[in-house]
């Protein structure tokens, strides 16, 4: 994964070089993207959390969309309509932004529900249904949803069964004054800089290798156990347990071994290790459990449990 030659590599210095202090969210779309799940980031206006997505998408094989979220969205501005031609009789369907290798859906939460509903079909199942037709999606495909945390005004929270649909939800900071200085002068250097051409885009065969490589990591009993362990220590009996009212579903533990894969592939190995797992289970469990109204009362979130549990478990 040294080699500047590989695809992956070459694909994560492309997005590196346009961003200041955002080495863990890359980190994260790209195992997103290896093990085909989608990714949620929250975080203030301003970081970059649009930019970060398009400037993926730029390399990436496929089309790419945005979804821009209002409160009168529409199911069929995302999925498609049915158009009539009068000269012919006929409908022809006209494919909604959702038709694109890898969607972005800004401000995801000032969707509507039966927006959101539709949205969990194409996540969940990646295909479309309209007027009694199911579609299927571009392979590959892949959901990046923002969210603003500030904001509550015309807003809908997104329901449980689509939180967890996200394989990986990731929290946003403003930078330290030292990217901030970065980030000016980076985006000076762009205003006057002459454009140049684009690098080639990762191909839909360079990433289906890629994909098959992820798969072969090798996760060793132990740290098959330890996975367990961590997601069990939300249920019943568990280390955290009295402070959550929904834990962990297996989904989660499926989520966080295919992310230990791709994170240690990307690390260059063919192995995963317990740091993998302790690195990733914030962003993997966290949105995955809904802490108790004692919990909450006393400030706790579902990241902060997360990290009691990685505490309190221990690898081996």
């Amino acid at each position: 994964m040294d080699d500047l030659s590989h695809p992956i590599t070459r694909l994560e210095a492309e997005v590196s070089a346009g961003l200041i202090g955002h080495q863990d969210m890359i980190e994260r779309l790209l195992i997103a993207l290896l093990v085909g799940g989608h990714v949620l980031i929250e975080g203030p206006p301003g970081v970059a959390k649009t930019r970060t997505v398009k400037l993926l998408a730029a390399q990436l094989p496929g089309s790419h969309g945005r979804i821009q979220c209002t409160p009168d969205l529409l199911p069929a501005d995302l999925t498609g309509t049915q158009v009539y031609h009068p000269e012919t009789g006929s409908f022809d369907f006209n494919p909604g932004p959702l038709f694109h290798s890898l969607v972005l859906v800004d401000e995801i939460n000032r969707a509507p529900p039966k927006v959101q509903s539709a949205l969990l079909e194409a996540m969940a199942e990646r295909q479309v249904t309209t007027s009694g037709v199911t579609r299927p999606l571009p392979d590959p495909f892949m959901v990046v949803a923002t969210q603003n945390p500030i904001e509550h005004e015309g807003t809908f929270p997104l329901p449980e069964a689509q939180m967890d649909r996200f394989l990986l939800h990731l929290s946003l900071g403003m930078p330290e004054a030292e990217q901030e200085r970065a980030i000016l002068d980076l985006v000076e250097a762009e205003d006057i800089a002459e454009p140049v051409s684009p690098a080639r885009p990762m191909s839909g065969e360079e990433l289906h290798t890629a994909k098959a490589e992820v798969a072969r990591v090798h996760l060793a009993p132990a740290l098959k156990d330890f996975i367990v362990r961590l997601v069990m220590a939300s249920r019943s009996g568990g280390a955290v347990a009295e402070w959550v009212e929904h834990p962990v579903s297996p989904r989660g533990t499926l989520a966080l071994a295919a992310s230990v894969r791709a994170r240690a592939w990307l690390k260059g190995r063919d192995y995963g290790l317990p740091e993998d797992a302790q690195a990733l289970a914030p962003d993997v469990l966290a949105h995955r459990l809904i802490p108790s109204w004692a919990a909450v009362s006393e400030g706790r979130t579902g990241r902060s449990l997360v990290a009691d549990v990685l505490r309190l478990v221990e690898p081996w």
